[in-house]
């Protein structure tokens, strides 16, 4: 059925449509319009002022270089050579990691322009129309542009495809490459005026809605990777041409209709009949968004009704305390109801980014604060977290827990996060205000100065607040008014609501308030059912409106159904997660039990020890800016070389989670033991733990092997490990040098495996080795038994030998790597 709303399509990734294009699309849209971040302007010296700077700065001029450096531009202009000579000598896949790499200069394009419509640039926008005139000369002449074959006809990437389209539902990513083209193609547009990317992706499109679709002769393929669906409905909005919008919901429509029928690519069935989160969750929150596209531009309800189902699957069972989603590296996927490891999350940046897009076209759908709540959740913990403070360190993964296994990155080879922070944080002012008939939204809190139409009017108004560690925000009317309503959302962390259901909730006693003011007075008013404190008056120049909102570090307890975080307790305060972190603790984390009623202190960090030297040059001077931390008394447990269990007391440090790993590799914690059964008291000291760790190649993680930590079960991937990937068929080999001379006769190896889905399995063999009195090494003598079983103690026994050293030496498969979760000596 189609809805009878009147308003223009807009969203953050979206365009206003042009006059041409609103008179066509004024049947249908979104009933709410967010106020385009163009017309927000945040000061360089607030949280998120320093965000934009160090973007600006650092990230954007970062990934362009990157582009240059691995190669990106080189596969357009091999392309460009190819077009005119056909030698097809080029073997794509040693000079072209991935299908997907067109998209690092598409995704870093779209985040400057954005910039450039803030901040312009002559220099950065010469150098963006380099990089496109680079991209036109790849594009063939009937508008397709896939440097993963162009590059060469006969032999293309592997992921390719013999043809056009034949692998799109598996690996080619064409239509996802069309995607982010669209996208930074209509952000450059907007940016510049110039219709020359816009031209480029236009040529392209049109080669889709003439190749792949349900006629004669056309390709009936869906995307494997979504993104397309939102991305052709913005140039249909930029362009008013509805052949593109009709593209985006075939794509939508066909899904769980063609060949490829699987969980993995949510197409399984049809979208309308889903009702789970399942799959890769980049590819699945990408989806989710581009139907509320549709739906808002087509008025298709059931869409919508798909939707909420699966969102209300999300909030009540599949998503982390940081609003992070995608719980498992196996397919960078969902995992099951309630499946919530906290080592192993792996939470990626896109997908967090990806969260943020669904929650917000839900807000603009419906209405209600619940979905800015999981939108901010997101946004200040496991979406900032991906990219460190000063924009030039990344995670891909952003888990929960670590043992310094995860390290803040310069850049990834499969480099979709990167490039995907710069394309959302310099978009992040469109986020702040929207606007339904007289009713005006204040959905974020940061320091800004916008305008906006409410009612018909102009108005300017600006917000002074230290949020997300203040809760005193001031929103004053600087300019113009009229009659219209301040809907101010109060954040569910203020209602005794950590998230909208019942997956997470505060276990303290707490009750939180808030006050509003205006011009010094209290003003009579509450939340309504749509989570809202609505100020109906007439507005003037002048008028403030003060709010209050209470801010208290509270302790948080995940439902019992989520084992990962049983008798475990998070801490956060207001909209931010807090994690401790080795530099702040001198003592173990991993043995830290809270008390049973907890308090804490409010203190302060420069953000001096968190940023480097080379940054802080290139960025505003950030001396005297703090973060906020928490302490609290607790106790460290541990067993004695008696094996008796010892307490001592210390004092718990915590800081935010966003801003961990920027000081080095070690332990975090999000969640801290609160009962006895949850704690992980330190075990005395082994062997192997007492060795030193030498290896035939540099490896992650290589302390994991003697940490003393085993897998549960074959499944298990919430502990750390190490591995040889992405070796295989070779020899490698792992030793330990004992502090002593001692006598060994048994040895048990847990090998890390995760097949199906990722690169390592068990190996093929393995041997131990001693190292004699003259150095040398010797195979131990009488081993029973060599097994390679994945989730198991493998162990061998042999001939009691004296020595001061042990080898472990792996053959690996000639197809697949392999990895070790620990090796102990007895």
């Amino acid at each position: 059925m189609r809805h009878s709303i009147i308003v223009t399509l807009a969203a953050a990734t979206l365009l206003a449509a042009p006059a041409q294009a609103q008179k066509k699309n004024a049947a249908a849209g979104y009933p709410i319009t967010p106020v385009p971040f163009t017309q927000v302007k945040v000061p360089a010296q607030s949280f998120w002022g320093q965000r934009l700077e160090a973007s600006r700065k650092i990230t954007i001029p970062l990934a362009f270089s990157k582009c240059e450096s691995e190669g990106r531009y080189k596969n357009f202009e091999r392309a460009a050579q190819n077009m005119k000579t056909h030698a097809n000598n080029v073997d794509v896949n040693k000079v072209m990691p991935y299908s997907f790499d067109d998209t690092d200069p598409y995704k870093t394009i779209e985040g400057a322009s954005y910039i450039l419509q803030t901040f312009p640039d002559n220099k950065l926008k010469g150098y963006i129309d380099s990089v496109l005139n680079i991209i036109a000369l790849a594009q063939e002449p009937d508008g397709y542009l896939y440097t993963a074959r162009t590059q060469n006809y006969t032999h293309p990437h592997s992921w390719a495809g013999k043809t056009r389209w034949s692998k799109e539902e598996d690996l080619s990513h064409e239509l996802y490459n069309l995607g982010h083209m669209v996208e930074g193609a209509v952000a450059h547009w907007q940016a510049t005026g110039s219709r020359k990317f816009l031209d480029i992706a236009c040529r392209y499109a049109d080669c889709v809605v003439k190749e792949v679709g349900p006629g004669k002769g056309q390709a009936c393929v869906v995307p494997g990777h979504q993104i397309a669906e939102m991305a052709l409905c913005r140039l249909y909005l930029a362009t008013g041409n509805k052949k593109y919008l009709d593209e985006a919901k075939f794509f939508l429509d066909y899904r769980g209709k063609t060949s490829i029928k699987q969980e993995y690519s949510q197409s399984h069935k049809p979208v309308v009949e889903q009702d789970e989160a399942v799959g890769h969750a980049v590819r699945a929150a990408y989806m989710y968004a581009g139907m509320a596209d549709v739906a808002a531009l087509t008025g298709d309800s059931a869409y919508i009704h798909a939707i909420d189902r699966i969102w209300d699957n999300i909030v009540t069972k599949k998503l982390y305390i940081t609003g992070g989603i995608g719980a498992t590296a196996s397919g960078e996927a969902f995992g099951p109801n309630y499946y919530l490891p906290n080592m192993s999350a792996y939470c990626e940046t896109c997908a967090a980014i990806g969260n943020v897009y669904v929650n917000y076209r839900l807000f603009l759908l419906h209405g209600e604060s619940k979905y800015y709540d999981v939108l901010e959740r997101s946004l200040y913990n496991g979406l900032i977290s991906g990219v460190s403070l000063d924009g030039g360190g990344f995670f891909y993964p952003n888990p929960l827990e670590s043992m310094g296994q995860h390290q803040r990155q310069p850049w990834f080879g499969c480099a979709c996060c990167p490039s995907n922070i710069c394309r959302f944080i310099p978009s992040l002012p469109g986020y702040v205000y929207a606007v339904k008939d007289n009713n005006l939204y204040v959905n974020l809190f940061l320091a800004n100065t916008a305008t906006m139409k409410v009612g018909g009017k102009s108005v300017t108004v600006s917000q002074q607040t230290a949020y997300p560690y203040n809760g005193d925000i001031t929103v004053s009317v600087v300019k113009g008014g009229g009659a219209f309503g301040m809907k101010i959302r109060v954040p569910g962390w203020l209602k005794n609501q950590p998230v909208p259901s019942n997956l997470y909730s505060y276990s303290d006693t707490k009750r939180l308030g808030y006050k509003v003011l205006v011009n010094g007075k209290a003003v009579e008013g509450k939340v309504t059912a749509d989570g809202y404190y609505t100020i109906s008056r007439k507005w003037k120049k002048g008028d403030k409106v003060q709010v209050h909102f209470d801010m208290e570090p509270r302790t948080v307890r995940a439902n019992n159904k989520v084992e990962a975080d049983r008798g475990m307790i998070e801490v956060e305060r207001g909209p931010l997660v807090y994690c401790a972190e080795w530099p702040d603790n001198n003592f173990d984390i991993k043995e830290v039990l809270v008390n049973q009623n907890p308090s804490f202190k409010l203190g302060t960090k420069t953000l001096d020890a968190f940023i480097p030297e080379a940054s802080k040059a290139k960025l505003v001077d950030w001396r005297g800016q703090t973060l906020t931390t928490l302490t609290t008394d607790a106790q460290t447990l541990a067993f004695d070389k008696a094996g008796k269990l010892t307490t001592k007391d210390v004092t718990l440090t915590l800081i935010p989670y966003y801003a961990w790993a920027h000081r080095g590799g070690g332990d975090m914690k999000v969640w801290l033991a609160q009962d006895l059964k949850a704690t992980n008291p330190s075990q005395p000291a082994t062997l192997a733990s007492q060795s030193k760790i030498e290896s035939s190649m540099r490896l992650p993680s290589l302390q994991s092997i003697n940490d003393r930590l085993v897998p549960k079960d074959a499944t298990d991937r919430s502990i750390p490990y190490t591995h040889w990937w992405p070796k295989n068929n070779t020899t490698e080999w792992i030793s330990y040098t004992f502090p002593e001379a001692a006598t060994v006769q048994s040895s048990t190896v847990y090998w890390f495996d995760d097949q199906p889905w990722g690169g390592c399995s068990v190996p093929d063999s393995w041997k131990l080795y001693y190292k004699d009195a003259q150095g040398q090494w010797q195979p131990v003598e009488d081993a029973d038994a060599y097994p390679v079983e994945k989730g198991a103690a493998c162990t061998v026994n042999f001939k009691p030998v004296k020595t001061t050293a042990l080898k472990l030496e792996v053959k690996i498969n000639e197809r697949l790597s392999a990895g070790v979760f620990e090796w102990s000596v007895k």
